[in-house]
């Protein structure tokens, strides 16, 4: 049985890294947003937060607040069926509650957590890899990031899941520093999992 780890965090908090190193480590991959991201592309519009969020929006308006988590679990599926799977940007609380409905002890969450100003001044020295055809790691100005943040929290509950989180990884300090965590987190995630097969939490999991 496959596992799958959702990763939520603010703007610009490390999830990219975090995912990179789970992905490093034979993990599947899969994103929330590029539903959106797909959706801006067509319409011939920028990959900016000014023209993302009314789509997000819009999403949402018409498959409800769990849309991200909805639309994107035939993807998990098939990736979970060949492949341990991360997950890139949960965000609202009814994606967390639609995901562990239906994934039971089979997920885990790990939020990623940076302070504000961290976050901004990271964002702001970004520059956009010409080979990101994804747009996974985006530069964004203070006003827009901080502006994100607030439609975030307000509109689509996104603290709701950073509170709920299985587990937190700091990054405030190195690469090495947050892989450390992850190796920790990695261990506990196996341990339940060991707990699972043997039963203890199979009735959850859809076993």
């Amino acid at each position: 049985m496959n596992k799958i780890i959702a990763l939520v965090g603010m703007t610009g908090s490390g999830k990219s890294l975090v995912a990179d190193y789970l992905i490093s480590k034979g993990w599947g991959f899969a994103r929330f947003g590029q539903i959106v991201l797909d959706i801006v592309k067509e319409r011939g519009l920028a990959p900016t937060e000014e023209n993302e969020r009314p789509i997000r929006e819009e999403v949402r308006q018409k498959h409800g607040m769990a849309a991200m988590a909805i639309l994107n679990i035939p993807k998990f599926d098939k990736i979970l069926a060949e492949n341990n799977l991360v997950a890139d940007g949960l965000y609202s609380w009814s994606e967390y509650k639609e995901l562990k409905k239906y994934y039971g002890d089979r997920l885990s969450v790990i939020a990623v957590y940076a302070p504000p100003a961290v976050r901004y001044a990271r964002l702001e020295k970004r520059t956009l890899a010409s080979n990101d055809k994804d747009l996974r790691n985006r530069p964004a100005t203070i006003e827009q990031a901080q502006a994100r943040d607030f439609a975030e929290i307000e509109k689509i509950e996104k603290g709701g899941p950073i509170a709920m989180a299985d587990f937190t990884v700091l990054n405030t300090k190195t690469k090495k520093f947050i892989y450390k965590q992850l190796d920790t987190i990695l261990g506990k995630i196996e341990k339940k999992f060991e707990r699972i097969v043997g039963g203890e939490f199979g009735k959850n999991c859809g076993i």
